[in-house]
């Protein structure tokens, strides 16, 4: 009997609840959803008022209103409200009060004890909150914070902004704000009669970002105030000002969407002390396109007043700039790029005006599957060509460099591959030609053009070997002969391209391992080697290669730390190794019979729950004939330490082995929770030039939390407990 008494009490209640919200819908605008509402008890007095209590809810559209009991005036209109009440837009915009007055379709009214929660995020505590034609809300007498703040703990937030009146519109999603000021715990930092803040759902406002503080021993100590310029939904500008007691200088961001690419332009310029009387700044700027048909256009600017102004202001790390812009098409069987490069040196021993600085090169690949013969035909075709600022035609410093010679090569390549199955044999047939033209000009010491046919040949033999080891592991071992003849002479042109040379398991098979077409290798060369691996996806996985090439005639535009003089090449050695935990570790290495090693490379990256790490370790030996001199060897090592929940360490280096002392070195202290991030950063270069001076730069930075500064990263937020006594 009481099950059906029930069951009767709440169908009543609905058929009840239903005409309700007829009654509201006709009272209020026909554009307007009916109310719905939902309580354990419903009653309705002598004078025709509505009286719900007990786990009230009431819905209007996508507001949802929850309290302990609600009375509505049917004369007036009027909700009046008992808390504890919790009003929620559903679109990130929650209220919580004490009590409240309150128009049928929710959307004016006066609420008394509230609270304002924005995105979960910022939180703003009234003493009156009123509501007016559902987008504005009206605040008097408010603290704003985005920090946790606990019912149980007597401190005060870590910051918050105090105001006498906090106007909140929903739909321009911002925050205004009348005689603001910030408190760090309880300490007035900053007064401000007038402040408008974009809200949290904002991902993109104008106005003032967060400053950071910045002492440099150049610069002297200073402010960057950055004002974020909202230009339209797909661009904008961002203007930082930097003014210290050594410098004045602007920087500024340029960001634009299109609907088919976009574009981006950074740079600065300057007034200092450091170059008195000089207008310094520079240009950076990257845009790329998808055009018609598959095209693609992309560019990218590099400009700088002179060569040490990147380093002096911290702004990069290049001590070579390339400006280019290319189009590039890339289809399934063919492939065509067209780019011009220009190239400026900010290097103290190298000269823009004998250096190639002009760059236009051209390049059409394609492929293609005949069925007659099998296999697969590749066919690409080159133009290149290089300038020199220079005109003389003369080795006017008698280091065998020309100063003005201009090169323009065109070359044809195209080869036939198939491979075939000999049971576990693997057996690769290669065969090819190319063709070279040059013109060369500026240049009294070399002929004014040439040209050459290669032919090219090769047979790559491979048998792989597996066994299933303990567990899921797998073993897999894998030798490797190659047997390869490239015909022709090399031409009696300059070595302006392929001055750099390196051996390493990318080009172990390739039938020439100069970087571009100017020089080939010629005659025969057997490469063999092999490489065992380990996989195992429950545990660790190795590999390790090794191999050598041997060759009827030495090449003599190897040099000594390309690891490949002589007729016998250098040992390349190469591995790697993967453990579970997150650590990684890479390492490659030339070294010749006698264990001489030519070249070193060590690789490391350990990450885990509350550290990362990452160093290397590279050494190349000395080799006069591209201008080293010395070895050069270097320890570089980076790291960060998340010591708890909020706190971060990071340190990095860079320390040159050879020299006996550090190139650069940085550490940073960051704190960050849900309502704020502070960051303190010291870096310091010892690089010592005519162009760059040794410097020291100390930074803070404060982001508070809850403006639009979302991070893209989760914050751990402090839980609420119960205070020691």
């Amino acid at each position: 009997m009481v099950e059906a008494r029930n069951w009767i009490t709440r169908a009543f209640l609905c058929v009840f609840l239903a005409l309700w919200g007829a009654m509201v819908h006709a009272q209020g605008t026909q554009s307007a959803p009916p109310a719905i509402l939902v309580a354990d008890d419903i009653q309705i007095s002598q004078d025709r008022r509505l009286i719900a209590s007990g786990n009230v809810e009431a819905f209007q559209g996508t507001t949802r209103l929850t309290a302990q009991a609600i009375a509505y005036n049917p004369d007036n209109g009027q909700l009046t409200i008992t808390g504890p009440i919790t009003l929620d837009d559903g679109n990130g915009v929650r209220i919580l009060a004490s009590q409240a007055e309150l128009s049928s379709d929710l959307q004016n009214g006066l609420l008394t004890g509230a609270r304002l929660v924005l995105n979960d995020q910022l939180q703003l505590a009234a003493v009156q909150l009123d509501v007016v034609d559902g987008r504005y809300t009206q605040l008097y007498k408010t603290a704003v914070t985005s920090c946790r703040v606990c019912a149980n703990d007597p401190r005060p937030p870590l910051w918050q902004i105090r105001a006498r009146r906090v106007i909140h519109d929903k739909e321009e999603r911002q925050l205004y704000f009348d005689d603001a000021q910030l408190l760090i715990r309880n300490v007035p930092i900053l007064y401000l009669p007038r402040l408008r803040l974009p809200d949290p759902s904002q991902d993109r406002a104008s106005g003032f970002l967060f400053p950071e503080i910045r002492s440099d021993s150049q610069l002297g100590t200073g402010l960057k105030l950055p004002y974020f310029i909202k230009l339209g939904d797909h661009r904008d500008l961002t203007l930082t000002p930097y003014l210290s007691n050594r410098t004045r200088t602007l920087e500024f961001r340029y960001r634009q969407a299109f609907k088919r690419g976009r574009i981006l332009f950074e740079g600065a310029t300057s007034d200092d002390d450091l170059e008195p009387g000089e207008k310094r700044g520079y240009l950076f700027g990257a845009g790329r396109f998808e055009l018609n048909k598959g095209y693609r256009l992309e560019f990218d600017i590099e400009l700088v007043s002179d060569d040490s102004y990147l380093s002096d202001y911290d702004f990069s790390s290049k001590d070579r700039l390339d400006s280019q812009i290319q189009i590039t098409r890339t289809k399934r069987d063919a492939f065509l790029r067209l780019g011009f490069i220009n190239y400026k040196s900010l290097r103290d021993d190298e000269d823009d005006d004998v250096s190639p600085s002009d760059v236009l090169e051209a390049l059409y690949e394609r492929r293609f599957f005949p069925k007659s013969i099998g296999g697969e035909i590749r066919l690409a075709a080159i133009a290149h060509g290089h300038r020199r600022e220079s005109s003389v035609d003369t080795d006017a410093n008698g280091d065998g460099i020309v100063d003005g010679r201009d090169v323009v090569r065109f070359s044809l390549e195209g080869e036939w591959l198939r491979t075939y199955q000999l049971g576990g044999l693997q057996a690769q047939t290669r065969l090819g030609f190319a063709g070279d033209a040059f013109n060369i000009s500026d240049d009294a010491t070399s002929a004014s053009s040439d040209s050459e046919f290669t032919p090219m040949a090769a047979l790559t033999l491979r048998y792989p070997l597996a066994k299933q080891g303990r567990g899921r592991a797998r073993h897999v071992i894998e030798p490797i002969l190659q047997l390869a003849y490239v015909g022709g002479d090399n031409l009696d042109v300059p070595n302006d391209e392929s001055t750099r040379v390196e051996f390493d398991e990318g080009n172990l098979l390739s039938l020439s391992r100069f970087p571009a077409p100017d020089r080939r290798e010629r005659g025969w060369t057997t490469a063999y080697g092999g490489t065992w691996a380990r996989y195992d996806p429950e545990g660790w996985s190795a590999s390790v290669s090794a191999a050598q090439i041997i060759r009827q005639d030495a090449q003599q535009d190897f040099t000594v730390s390309s690891g490949l003089t002589g007729t016998d090449s250098d040992f390349l050695l190469a591995g790697q190794i993967r453990f579970v935990g997150g650590l990684a570790v890479s390492g490659r290495t030339l070294f010749d019979d006698t264990f001489d090693v030519t070249k070193a490379e060590l690789r490391g990256d350990w990450s885990n729950s509350r550290l990362d790490l990452s160093g290397s370790y590279i050494w190349i030996d000395e080799d006069p004939a591209i201008d080293q001199n010395e070895p050069i060897g270097e320890v570089a090592f980076d790291g960060a330490y998340r010591i708890d929940r909020f706190w971060t360490a990071s340190l990095d280096m860079r320390y040159d082995i050879e020299e006996g002392r550090a190139a650069t070195a940085g550490a940073g202290l960051t704190y960050e929770n849900e309502c704020v991030r502070v960051g303190v950063n010291l870096n310091r270069s010892f690089a010592d030039s005519t162009t760059i001076e040794p410097s020291t730069s100390l930074g803070v930075s404060v982001s508070l939390r809850g403006f639009s500064a979302d991070t893209g990263q989760s914050v751990v937020a402090r839980s609420c407990g119960k205070q020691a006594k």
